[in-house]
Order: structure tokens, then sequence, then C-alpha cells
């Protein structure tokens, strides 16, 4: 119980460290104004609140998803909406966590 409420609020960067070294999609969904203030080179704004609507599309990409935000929250939620819906996904936690795995 414990490993799953690390990797809900993003606990578990090892998993996130994997995902990405294998070519996952990284998706920060915090608003469009906070992407602008700083956010992973090269992952994707979807905010939280219009994420449920982008499966289609997140499908697409047919890769694993590394879920971001500001502390993890958003991103665990996130996490938890697109793996209902069957996408391979892990929360990285906080942009800048996931900011440092890319460049480990």
């Amino acid at each position: 119980m414990f490993d799953f409420l690390k990797s809900i609020m993003g606990g578990r960067n090892d998993a996130a460290k994997a995902a990405i070294d294998n070519g996952a999609i990284i998706i920060d969904v915090r608003t469009p104004g906070e992407y602008a203030g700083g956010h992973v080179k090269g992952s994707i704004n979807i905010p939280l609140d219009v994420i449920g609507k982008q499966v289609g599309k997140i499908k697409k990409y047919n890769k694993t998803v590394v879920t971001c935000c500001r502390s993890g929250a958003r991103s665990g939620s996130a996490a938890s909406i697109l793996q209902g819906q069957g996408v391979e996904v892990v929360n990285g936690g906080s942009w800048q966590s996931v900011n440092t795995l890319i460049k480990a």
C-alpha cells in the first residue's frame, strides 16, 4: 500500500527514470501559464482539467507516459485517469524532479 501511495504522489522516481530512459513521453498537467514559467524540455502541456478528453491523442503516441506538475498531486490524479483508460503511466511528481531525471 505504501508503494502505491508513493507512486501516486511522485515518490517513485526510479520508475519514472526507467520510463524516460526507455522513451516515455512527459506530460506536464499544469496550466499553460504555469508551464510557460518553466517546464521539462520536450514535455507536452496537457492540463489536468482536459486530460480525460485527450486520452485518444495520448494513446496514439504508443509510449509510456510520465506525468508531472508542480508538486506531484495533479500529476498523480492525471496518472490515475490515464491508467483507468489503459495508458501505461508513471507519476513523475514535480516537473523539477523529472527535469533532474533527464539530466542524470
